[in-house]
């Protein structure tokens, strides 16, 4: 089991480092980590289900910090389920696997309110319930596995065996080795076959796996891809160099075991940087792209392309977007659009969709996708997000904003500006309520006022949290 902290305040005598303690675990942070107290100490342990009593053997003690490692559970508690991936415990992907799903939804409300009570936001605006998952299982449309040349030995494994070639996951914090997975729980079906196709047939080939300490070897990376809505899959196939007479043969070989790959490509990228995306590629198979849609509405996904991992999900969340902008005049401000999603769903109800987006891959497939929808109304601009909106809003704000930054938050200079713009509504998107809380008040103190919160989990068995937040001018609101 891997070591996890939190912050502590002293009451009493702290735990001593190497001792062993019990404790029951109240709740989760905002890691994915079990939270209890030891003599009122606060202490957090990977792996540990809220409502269990365990026995943890205290591991480091840093900057006021108890971090514990789980030794035994002594008690599961009313909230433990069994896990579905023979790897849980060690992977770490998906922190709450074995915490029941209603429990997961009800502590990541409990701790979003808990951030907005903190920040004096909260009052009388209603949080409404997580939108959870029906079947919380197989729902991420894209996996990124890397190859290594140290695979990870789980417990359960006898001494003695190769521990020279892995395909999978990083276990966490420990980024020098890889943990061969040979089944995922959350992934889309049918990605456990190509996983090991490719796994079997890079052996099969003699294809070396990269050194990340040495960087040397040949196989990198390896993206699987798939339109829920469409049943198209992508392949792509990071490598250090192009060697196409290596390659070609494991991709022609992967496409007979695999069929349902509808398209392969292979992204060459020679620099020590561990980035799964090449700085050239070569389309091995099929088009180059798939197709997924969403909300009534066809995305071409390239290698590159940002989208929504979890498409049901996703749709859930723009028809959240929808309701809180029904209504809003039509003039619509699309801040740190991506690919287009969301401005391109509301583009229908709108006079105007205006994106800013810094990067020239997501405004390339947002442009492609407004031309694949047939949508006229809709200008994508690339280039930075802070001198395109001053420059836009100069002469004329946006009715409605629609904002949806990186985990990062707003950049601090962002906010003036939209306060000046003074948009009649503002929808702030988030995949960070800790970002997003103190923009929120920034906002807050600019003049204006939060009137509902909702939350989709997208995805399920983890502490990440999507939220809308939608805002309006104080002087609105005491019409």
């Amino acid at each position: 089991m891997g070591e996890t902290s939190t912050q502590i305040d002293a009451h009493g005598p702290r735990p001593v480092r190497g001792s062993l303690a019990e404790l029951r675990i109240e709740s989760i942070d905002d890691l994915g980590r079990g939270r209890g107290e030891i003599d009122g100490h606060p202490v957090a342990v990977r792996g540990a289900v809220p409502g269990s009593l365990v026995r943890v053997q205290i591991r480091r003690r840093h900057r006021g910090a108890i971090w514990g490692q789980l030794e035994e559970v002594l008690d599961h508690g009313p909230h433990h389920v069994e896990g579905r991936c023979p790897h849980v415990g060690t992977c770490g992907g998906c922190s709450f696997q074995t915490y029941a799903y209603e429990g997961q939804l009800q502590s990541l409300r409990e701790q979003l309110c808990a951030r907005l009570n903190e920040a004096g936001l909260l009052g009388n605006v209603p949080v409404e319930p997580v939108l959870g998952m029906s079947e919380p299982w197989g729902y991420r449309n894209k996996m990124d596995f890397t190859f290594g040349t140290r695979r990870w030995i789980e417990s359960h494994e006898p001494e003695g065996v190769s521990a020279d070639f892995a395909l999978g996951l990083h276990v966490p914090g420990v980024y020098s080795k890889v943990l061969d997975i040979h089944s995922c729980a959350i992934h889309f079906e049918g990605a456990d076959e190509i996983l090991a196709a490719a796994r079997e047939l890079a052996r099969e080939h003699e294809l070396e796996a990269w050194d990340n300490h040495r960087h040397q070897g040949l196989l990198r990376h390896l993206v699987l891809r798939k339109g829920v809505r469409t049943g198209e899959v992508l392949v792509y196939l990071v490598t250090s160099d192009e060697a196409a007479e290596r390659i070609d043969p494991w991709a022609r070989d992967l496409i007979q075991r695999c069929p349902q790959i509808t398209t392969l490509v292979q992204g060459i990228h020679a620099r020590a940087a561990a980035v799964a995306l090449g700085e050239s590629e070569r389309v091995l198979h099929g088009p180059g792209v798939i197709h997924e849609v969403l909300a009534g509405l066809t995305f071409a996904l390239s290698p590159a392309s940002f989208f929504q991992t979890n498409t049901l999900q996703a749709e859930r969340l723009l028809q959240c977007i929808r309701g809180e902008a029904k209504g809003s005049p039509a003039r619509i401000l699309d801040l740190y659009c991506g690919a287009g999603t969301i401005g391109l769903s509301l583009a229908a109800g709108a006079t105007e969709v205006l994106g800013l987006e810094s990067s020239p891959s997501a405004i390339a497939d947002a442009r492609a996708n407004a031309r694949t929808n047939e949508i006229g109304n809709a200008t994508f601009l690339e280039g930075d997000v802070l001198q395109n909106l001053e420059r836009c809003t100069q002469d004329s704000g946006r009715d409605l904003c629609i904002v949806d930054p990186p985990r990062a938050g707003l950049h601090p200079r962002v906010i003036p500006i939209l306060l000046k713009a003074a948009p009649q509504r503002l929808i702030y998107v988030s995949c960070n309520p800790v970002t997003a809380v103190r923009d929120l008040e920034h906002l807050g103190r600019g003049g204006y006022v939060l009137t509902r919160v909702q939350s989709v989990d997208l995805f399920p068995h983890t502490p990440h949290l999507e939220c809308v937040f939608t805002l309006v001018p104080v002087e609105v609101l005491s019409e």
